[in-house]
């Protein structure tokens, strides 16, 4: 198995035009890398760095600081000029594309030829901004880190360090950066392999996986006069629970419902065109990792707004709520599943058209065998994704808890945890699979056998 697999890669390199590619998207996540961490001018990142390391085990929980630092692969606990990662991009992307949900004019842009190009441009302008108001955030909350990061003591910037060009230099190298980011992720996708943005995250992500091996080797061979936290049986555990989460997110992302399309003979003019029977493929998991970000991204103001106003105010039970939300209790495990459920749907409402995609078969002359065309067919597939996003919404929510049940109930540490579901997970397998299935693409092509064993070649040419 293992033989085989480093044969494919091995066949990846024999073909010039794929070794060019994988060999460039290499380069360009180099230089995402040396972006992560190439410090600031002016700020002490090793401070902030070294208090990060420190409270490793809370940082990577429900926090903004955590989630953040997730997605740009611990440039934010250096003070690196990449702080502020690919998010703003993806963020405005994730926008446009509900604004176009929501809006007519857009819609029809969208439609229009050259119309993507627009609305891609308004993504990038809208980057921008986002860029400018998220980098002003981020230097004021470097000028206090001690109200910022709870815990830290000392100052980031000099004491003779002229605020005001403090903050300018600051906001303006974190938006180059993350218009360069941008601009990299772009180059990848044209010219590498596999979604450059996806690509960058990635590999921010498991920029952390040397953290989690160092937390690993702790837990089992902790250093001299350490009591040993877990035994040979908890490995093993460890081990068969990696496996059963990794195929289940690779069963879940690539699991699609085949509804059958019968489409009849027509003719256009002189030209008769012949019926056929195809498949409509509507994904289970159609929303992706998009509930489980939004779900954490709206729970970690709640924590913060309910502890700030008990201690202001001197009320212990808003202490207790903020704290119970903020410490992944049962209350914040309830809210987390609910609302990725609530997301789920809400996302297949807004980018899932039933009515434009029964227009679109009927005029193409396409129907759903028993299923009536126009509002009946509408009607059929709204009920069809709806079971189905059910089904895939459930499994989020199961991959999502399990880092906070493991780092909470089981006292694993979270760098570890993380990488045992959640967001870290979801993601790194949906790229990995995406990129491998750009690469078995040129290895099919070229008669080479693919990473999928149903991928091969059968009858090659000797």
């Amino acid at each position: 198995m293992f033989g085989q697999l480093f044969q494919t890669f091995a066949n990846c390199f024999k073909i010039p035009e794929l070794r060019s590619r994988i060999l460039f998207t290499a380069l360009v996540l180099g230089v995402c890398r040396l972006i992560a961490m190439t410090p600031i001018p002016g700020l002490d990142g090793h401070a902030l760095s070294d208090f990060f390391e420190s409270q490793s085990k809370s940082a990577g929980g429900n926090s903004v600081v955590g989630l953040y630092s997730l997605f740009t692969g611990g440039a934010l606990e250096k003070c690196a000029v990449g702080s502020l990662g690919i998010m703003p991009y993806i963020s405005a992307t994730i926008i446009i594309q509900l604004l176009t949900a929501v809006i007519p004019a857009l819609s029809k842009l969208a439609r229009e030829e050259g119309g993507r190009a627009k609305i891609i441009a308004y993504g990038r302008y809208l980057t921008v901004l986002l860029c400018l108001g998220q980098g002003l955030v981020m230097t004021l909350g470097w000028e206090h880190p001690d109200k910022t990061f709870s815990g830290f003591t000392g100052s980031l910037i000099p004491a003779d360090a002229n605020i005001w060009w403090y903050r300018a230099q600051t906001v303006v190298v974190l938006t180059t950066a993350t218009l360069l980011l941008m601009w990299l992720g772009e180059q990848i996708t044209e010219r590498g392999v596999g979604n450059g943005v996806s690509l960058i995250i990635t590999i921010g992500i498991l920029a952390r996986l040397p953290l989690a091996l160092k937390s690993l080797q702790v837990m089992f061979f902790p250093p001299e006069g350490v009591e040993q936290a877990a035994r040979w049986p908890t490995a093993f555990l460890l081990v068969a629970c990696l496996g059963v989460v990794v195929a289940g997110v690779i069963a879940i992302t690539q699991a699609q419902r085949k509804i059958p399309v019968q489409y009849a003979q027509r003719a256009v003019g002189r030209k008769v065109f012949s019926g056929g029977t195809s498949f409509m493929p509507l994904r289970v998991n159609y929303a992706g990792v998009m509930p489980v970000i939004f779900a954490q991204a709206i729970l970690m103001f709640p924590s913060m707004i309910f502890a700030k106003l008990g201690e202001l105010y001197k009320i212990s039970f808003l202490t207790a709520l903020g704290v119970s939300l903020s410490e992944h209790g049962w209350l914040y495990l309830f809210l987390f599943a609910l609302m990725i459920l609530f997301f789920s749907y809400f996302w297949v409402a807004t980018q899932f058209n039933e009515l434009q995609v029964s227009d679109d078969l009927k005029k193409h002359g396409g129907y759903i065998p028993g299923v009536r065309p126009g509002s009946q067919t509408s009607d059929f597939l709204h009920r069809t994704m709806s079971r189905i996003t059910l089904a895939g919404a459930i499994f989020l929510v199961i991959i999502a808890t399990i880092p906070t049940l493991m780092s909470k109930y089981l006292g694993i540490d979270y760098t570890v945890a993380q990488f045992f579901g959640g967001t870290s997970m979801l993601i790194t397998v949906g790229v990995l699979l995406d990129t491998m299935r750009q690469m078995e693409s040129y290895l099919l092509m070229r008669h080479y056998d693919g990473f999928l064993k149903k991928g091969r070649v059968k009858g090659r040419m000797g």
